[in-house]
């Protein structure tokens, strides 16, 4: 048995990092993107058919310097609304900075349309059939302030704008403590004649974001729900939607009954527009290959506004931080449906939100993820201790079995059939289950992917301290031979540079070394092909991880610490002691083949 346990642990270990480098090189097809029918098609997309001068152009530099902005002022947002088109085109995230370098600039979110990789959201109306879209407000509208100086929690901001033509818009933003603004977009009818018109709201990206992680495990870009359908469409998708127009825009276009939202995410960010519940709307996403313009939109219904009535439409705007209590009070408190997953749970999500959610629980009493990792691994392998029970007494009895096995092995020679036979029935016999090694083994492949996923993905760990020097448990550690594991003051060199292979951090390296005393519970393969690869793979290990993020590395140096202790442990009290000493001497013994049988007797006859 101890030869089968070697060959799956060996089976085990090769497949990992054979599923890890497979993954990397030749990362999974993204979903084909949504395509439109004949029907929305040829409907018309926010300006596509309109002349220059009107809904969506830009405005020029001379138009943005000549109207003030209002400020946006909350305990987490700072930044300014444009009284040009009434757009949120300024904000930026006071809790968070670029770096974790003292005095590192906050995060900034949202861009004008006059700066690169502008990023903004904007609101307005379609026209309908017996209106001209001039009569309408759209991108380059020039809005009045007519109530409010300074938009913050409890005091809101009223826009107007008046087409000279009978139509008066308001639009009103309120904005709470978190993330969330309320966009209220009215028209009042003072003519003589019955208005109908549709009112929009859009969220525009001018390129992909150049600070893109483009990691296949990592979903940046479009993403959507439709009557509780999650859509994930990256740029490259939305580069690939079918024509929809004359001028080569492309979209994808869904009709929503009842719930859903979309905009756009990255790894730790979001903007998104929301309906009501139970609001119908179109989902509208496009790319337009002239201007290199991403664009996601909510069409909302017409409205019909007759002589001397009013009406209005309210639609949320979530921009900021993927915060997970935020968002899930969000979709708890607000209705929004399944807004939990702007948080990219990936595959395993029904690993990946429970271990979260521990995570963050168990750092609320400890108030440091470090060790929060650890403590979460000692949990895992609390609930993972009945298998591993199993695993090691069967590996204890299989212990006691050696001798019998061997002189079974001597008694049939080379013929396997009998020997597979007489194995089984001892196996029988013992009552023992030579395959019980295998579920703690294969239970930890979904959860170091699972836990892989947390780390890389969710906010709580970006920045997050452990001590010292590791002040980012998302990043690669931050230490090195090269600056004396963080004692001198220089950094070590960059994850992408051929010398951080080299240059390890002291996290790898106890990876590496608690790996290769976890190996030393048993004795070593007497193949020396088995042998070499047993003594060579904690070290390769321990260069291959290098670079992942120290969080995960954290939990694997604890995995098989506890690993050690449970086995050690476990093996004891059935009646084996291993022998670690000797194994670990036996390591350093290079095995030999046995010769054959011409060699030990001398020439046959």
């Amino acid at each position: 048995m101890d030869e089968q346990n070697r060959n799956l642990l060996l089976a085990f270990v090769l497949s990992l990092m054979v599923l890890i480098v497979w993954m990397w090189m030749f990362p999974p097809p993204e979903p084909q993107p949504q395509t439109e029918d004949a029907a929305t098609a040829e409907m018309p997309l926010a300006g596509d058919d309109v002349a220059p001068g009107t809904a969506l152009d830009a405005p020029t530099d001379a138009e943005v310097t000549e109207l003030p902005r209002v400020p946006i002022d909350t305990p987490r947002l700072e930044g300014s609304i444009n009284l040009l088109g009434g757009r949120l085109d300024d904000l930026s995230l006071r809790d968070y900075r670029e770096t974790t370098d003292p005095g590192a600039d906050i995060v900034e979110f949202l861009r004008p349309e006059t700066r690169d990789e502008a990023f903004y959201a904007l609101y307005g109306w379609r026209p309908g059939r017996d209106l001209d879209w001039d009569a309408v407000p759209g991108a380059t509208t020039p809005w009045d302030l007519v109530e409010g100086d300074t938009l913050s929690p409890g005091r809101p901001v009223t826009l107007r704008w008046d087409n000279g033509q009978g139509l008066t818009f308001m639009r009103r933003f309120a904005i709470d403590e978190n993330y969330m603004f309320s966009v209220t977009q009215s028209v009042e009818n003072t003519g003589d004649a019955t208005a109908r018109l549709a009112p929009y709201g859009l969220i525009a990206r001018h390129g992909e974001p150049s600070d893109a992680e483009n990691f296949f495990i990592l979903h940046e870009g479009i993403l959507k729900v439709t009557d509780g359908t999650l859509s994930e469409d990256s740029y490259r998708n939305a580069r690939n939607y079918r024509v929809s127009d004359r001028e080569g825009t492309q979209a994808s276009v869904i009709e929503v009954a009842e719930n859903g939202w979309l905009g756009f995410t990255d790894k730790y960010w979001m903007a998104a527009l929301i309906p009501q519940p139970g609001q119908p709307f179109t989902a509208v996403s496009r790319y337009v290959p002239s201007r290199e313009l991403y664009q996601t939109r909510a069409d909302l219904p017409v409205v019909v506004v007759g002589p001397g009535e009013r009406d209005e439409i309210t639609t949320m705007l979530f921009a900021g931080a993927k915060e997970w209590t935020t968002i899930r009070t969000y979709e708890r408190e607000g209705g929004i449906d399944r807004f939990i997953d702007a948080i990219d749970w990936g595959w395993f999500f029904f690993l990946t939100k429970p271990i979260f959610a521990t995570l963050y629980f168990i750092n609320g009493i400890i108030g440091n993820m470090g060790w929060s990792i650890i403590m979460l691994t000692l949990l895992i392998k609390a609930v993972l201790l009945p298998l591993a029970w199993k695993s090691y007494v069967s590996m204890a009895k299989m212990k006691e079995l050696q001798p019998e096995m061997m002189a079974i092995k001597e008694r049939a020679g080379d013929d396997r059939q009998k020997l597979q036979q007489e194995m089984m029935k001892l196996y029988k016999e013992k009552k023992v289950n030579p395959a019980a090694g295998c579920l703690p083994i294969l239970m930890q492949i979904p959860i170091f992917f699972s836990l892989y996923k947390v780390i890389f993905v969710t906010i709580e760990l970006r920045h997050a301290p452990w001590f010292g020097v590791f002040n980012d448990l998302s990043a690669p550690d931050p230490t090195s031979i090269f600056n004396f594991f963080g004692l001198l003051p220089w950094a070590a060199p960059h994850p992408e540079s051929f010398l951080s292979l080299i240059f390890i951090g002291i996290l790898p390296i106890f990876l590496g070394v608690s790996m290769w005393f976890q190996m030393r519970l048993n004795p070593a393969p007497t193949d020396p092909i088995q042998q070499a690869v047993f003594n060579w793979m904690p070290w390769i290990f321990m260069f291959m991880l290098g670079w992942f993020a120290s969080g995960l590395v954290l939990y694997w140096i604890a995995n098989n610490v506890i690993t050690f202790s449970q086995q050690y442990t476990i093996m004891r009290m059935n009646g084996h002691k291993p022998d670690l000493v000797g194994n670990i001497l036996g390591a350093f013994k290079r095995s030999k083949p046995d010769k054959p049988a011409e060699a030990k007797g001398g020439k046959g006859k």
